[in-house]
């Protein structure tokens, strides 16, 4: 995947000829560059002496020696991605190179790879997953257990040209060492005790399409053999048979564990290592992308509802809770959690004093009082009652404005401390009066 430049170039008419010559003498190609004569087909600024830049927020190459001090005052910092020096060309070059990583972030931040990127650990391994979807080359992915690394596999495959092919997956790890040859290459009828009749393996059932890898490095090293040279050679044989069947499959391969220390300790195979190593991939776990958190949280909360387990509600010291935890076991731990809370707490909004107590992390607010003292309390009461709309909408205020203290004011990360569409909060906000200038 490569990022276009839509570059429009700022100058006046007698500068305009000598950018536009120099542009052409650099090496780059149509599908890289292109120039554009409007603002709003552009998405990026060559800017020089004498041309106007209101009302443009998109990245700028700035060449201080020719831009004017004006010019400069109407762009936010961020704009600015490099300032041209001398030599130009050189200089010029370089600007455009980081242009084109940034604008393809930006690319792969809208590409439909399925995966919770907020945090910039994520987003990183998206920008990377993007590139190489389309390539036919192995991927290793490398990460923790219950990180997502088959899901990180799954967008791949989804990506891909192949996207229309079978994604077949085959836990390495999972299947005893004398049933996995005939699982990833399948077996003729007779060729063991209980082959009643000829079967595909995972290779046939891959053609045209993805095959994963889960696990490599839990595979015996008399099995990395044959793996090996069935991705060598693209052919392989049944079980049971001499005849050679050829599968074109991708290979996504991934493993929890440290392959070059099990190489090392002679565990793994340095040949097959680097066969499979041609662009490796790492998931990173959990804690090192908790502003991810509560993105998984709503993701993992409607799949369960669509699976019929009903609608699981999060207070937002419960997530802030969440957030704080080590999350040993990453994801799966995490989704694991969330089911056993919809099934004790159907019908509530669950608080942190509801978590089991290894997730608790912090002050524990709202506790349920015990019985004796709630009954005491009782004493408290006023005796003209109270307005409870009164003193929902007081409480309710409040913990938008801890939500806004929390997140900076920054409305969309408030919303998501308070498990709310970010359109929802707006609506309070205004009926409460509520401003991000306090």
């Amino acid at each position: 995947m490569t990022a276009t430049i839509r570059l429009l170039i700022l100058a006046d008419d007698d500068r305009l000829c000598e950018y536009g010559t120099l542009l052409d003498a650099l090496p780059l190609s149509p599908a890289l560059l292109e120039r554009v004569e409007d603002a709003a087909a552009a998405n990026a600024v060559l800017l020089g002496r004498g041309a106007p830049v209101d009302m443009y927020s998109g990245p700028v190459l700035n060449l201080p020696c020719l831009a004017e001090s004006e010019q400069l005052s109407h762009l936010q910092p961020a704009q600015c991605l490099a300032e041209l020096q001398s030599p130009l060309y050189d200089s010029l070059l370089e600007g455009l190179s980081r242009l084109s990583t940034q604008l393809l972030g930006e690319a792969s931040g809208s590409a439909d790879h399925g995966l919770v990127a907020h945090s910039p650990a994520m987003q990183s391994l998206c920008r990377q997953l993007v590139q190489v979807a389309d390539k036919s080359v192995t991927v290793l992915i490398n990460g923790p257990s219950g990180a997502g690394k088959e899901l990180v596999a799954q967008a791949i495959h989804r990506l891909s040209g192949r996207c229309a092919g079978p994604f077949v997956p085959i836990n390495c790890g999972a299947i005893p060492r004398e049933l996995l040859e005939s699982e990833l290459f399948g077996h003729e009828r007779g060729a063991f005790t209980g082959a009643i009749s000829s079967r595909a393996g995972r290779f046939e059932m891959a053609d045209g399409g993805t095959l994963f890898l889960d696990e490599i490095g839990d595979m015996p090293l008399d099995m990395q053999v044959k793996i090996l040279r069935a991705i060598q050679e693209r052919s392989f044989e049944r079980v049971g048979s001499s005849q050679s069947r050829s599968a074109d499959v991708r290979i996504v391969a991934a493993t929890h564990r440290d392959l070059p220390a099990m190489i090392s300790a002679g565990q793994f195979r340095e040949d097959l290592y680097y066969r499979l190593n041609v662009f490796p991939l790492q998931v990173p776990a959990l804690a090192e992308r908790r502003e991810d958190i509560p993105a998984l949280l709503r993701s993992i909360a409607q799949q369960l509802a669509d699976e019929g387990l009903g609608q699981l509600c999060l207070a937002p010291s419960a997530i802030a809770s969440l957030q704080a935890h080590p999350w040993a076991g990453n994801v799966r731990e995490l989704a694991n959690l969330l089911e056993r809370l919809l099934i004790l707490f159907p019908a509530k909004v669950v608080g942190v004093q509801d978590l089991p107590e290894a997730y608790q992390h912090g002050d524990v607010s709202w506790q349920v009082q015990p019985v004796a003292e709630a009954e005491h309390s009782l004493a408290d009461w006023p005796e003209q009652g109270v307005v409870l709309k009164t003193e929902v909408m007081a409480h309710e205020q409040m913990r938008i404005r801890q939500a806004l203290a929390a997140a900076d004011n920054v409305v969309s990360r408030a919303a998501e401390l308070l498990s709310l569409r970010r359109t929802t909060l707006i609506e309070k906000m205004r009926k409460y009066a509520i401003s991000t200038d306090f």
